[in-house]
């Protein structure tokens, strides 16, 4: 949620924090400018709060894969992701018997929606 997405944000320094987390562990694309709830303008031709799909995939196996955070924190991180309930309809109910996954949706202003999943 969003009031949760805040509190997080100031454990670590905000918004440009998190940003600089991200340049560098190698993702030069992924901008974090806002808090919630303004980051979700989604104002055409707005760099402010975006990334691309390439760049959320690739920055999502390194958290989740790499050495960049504890253990712990990876653990957190799953469960947090696995305990997501928006995207059940989206992408859980065509998973075969048996598999799992970890996913975070979002949406924002003027239609706009992502999702992602390991």
């Amino acid at each position: 949620d969003n009031t949760a997405a805040n509190l997080l944000l100031t454990t670590i320094g905000g918004p440009k924090e998190l940003t600089a987390f991200l340049h560098n562990m190698g993702d030069h694309v992924t901008r974090l400018d806002s808090w919630e709830p303004e980051l979700n303008e989604a104002i055409p031709n707005d760099e402010r709060d975006t990334t691309t799909p390439a760049a959320m995939a690739t920055t999502l196996r390194k958290l989740l894969t790499g050495e960049l955070l504890t253990l712990a924190s990876r653990q957190q991180l799953i469960d947090w992701m696995e305990a997501d309930k928006v995207a059940g309809p989206l992408l859980r109910s065509a998973l075969p018997a048996g598999w799992f996954i970890a996913d975070k949706s979002g949406t924002g202003k003027r239609g706009s929606r992502g999702i992602i999943a390991a």
